[in-house]
């Protein structure tokens, strides 16, 4: 009797396998539904579109961009963990997702590593540092020095506590030997109109966010934050190059698949989006929004999913961080 449930239970097994390939062959047969786990608007759904549209006519099939933001972007992250693993729900996986949420949130419902199979990098962003104009610092050495001078802990803003503006300013504190003050806003919007009206000196934002009050005048940009300059803003130096050394904060963005998702899914999936990252097309998308293209390997993207947490979990141990 107990051969005879083996028997069975391996013959399930083999069909399940024979039907997933089966299925694989004939990827994708109906629309894909790509989760960004952010209200519209936001650089996630900037970049969700920018490679959705060009993988949508390699794969003969529509990606569907569909917004499924709130907390921090854990819930929309979380439903896409829970989908079924048959290539017809993915996710656009980002640094405050992936890097940041697993060790700031008590429990954001998924692990990045366990629970979803990476498909590839889309690309890198850097933030900007940005000052109200009216402050008297033109530099990074100014800004430090102007910021330890203060008989209290000078302000700066973030579109919310965890976010990956926030912890940019703790890791700047950290790395400057001085405190900063923290005040979240509910987004960027709301925290830019404080900075220009000057009732918070200084913050990390988003480039295409900042360009056009930079181009205008009424904010300046002192550094960026990644470990190389922006292609938009080439003559402005990174953090490293002006007193801050090893300081590098890019936004990370990518796809992933749920766990399980089969392996000739995942190589459809990475070939067709490394192919929208080499046109030139989505290239200028991306470039317009300071963001570089970085196609790769689903196991280079796992490494650098690994990297990046490990990397933001010991800041946010550090500094004691918990989001409700």
């Amino acid at each position: 009797m107990q051969s005879l449930v083996r028997i069975f239970a391996f013959a399930g097994l083999a069909l399940l396998g024979a039907q997933r390939v089966a299925a694989a062959d004939d990827y994708p047969s109906r629309p894909i539904m790509l989760i960004v786990p952010f209200p519209p608007g936001g650089s996630t759904t900037v970049m969700a579109r920018n490679v959705a549209d060009k993988m949508s006519e390699a794969l003969g099939q529509s990606i569907v961009v569909e917004n499924r933001g709130g907390a921090g972007g854990t819930i929309g992250t979380r439903a896409a963990a829970k989908a079924a693993p048959d290539g017809y729900t993915i996710l656009l996986s980002y640094t405050g997702t992936f890097s940041i949420a697993p060790s700031a949130y008590a429990n954001p419902g998924y692990d990045p590593r366990k629970d979803f199979a990476p498909i590839g990098m889309i690309g890198t962003a850097p933030n900007l540092l940005v000052v109200n104009a009216a402050l008297p610092v033109r530099s990074m050495a100014e800004l430090i020095k102007y910021a330890k001078a203060q008989p209290a802990p000078m302000q700066y803003g973030s579109p919310g506590v965890g976010t990956v503006n926030h912890l940019a300013g703790e890791m700047l504190a950290n790395e400057i030997g001085t405190k900063l003050l923290h005040i979240p806003y509910k987004g960027n919007g709301p925290a830019l109109g404080d900075l220009l009206g000057g009732h918070i000196p200084m913050m990390f934002m988003p480039i295409p966010a900042a360009l056009g009050n930079v181009k205008a005048g009424t904010l300046r940009a002192l550094a960026v934050s990644s470990a190389k300059r922006s292609s938009v803003l080439p003559d402005l130096p990174t953090m490293a190059e002006t007193g801050v050394p090893g300081f590098d904060v890019a936004l990370r963005y990518g796809l992933a698949a749920p766990a399980g998702t089969p392996r000739p899914i995942i190589e459809r999936l990475n070939k067709e989006l490394n192919a929208a990252l080499a046109s030139d097309e989505v290239k200028k998308r991306l470039a317009s929004e300071g963001a570089d293209a970085l196609p790769g390997t689903p196991e280079a993207y796992a490494q650098d999913i690994d990297k990046e947490e490990t990397k933001w979990r010991a800041l946010v141990r550090k500094l004691n961080l918990k989001v409700e």
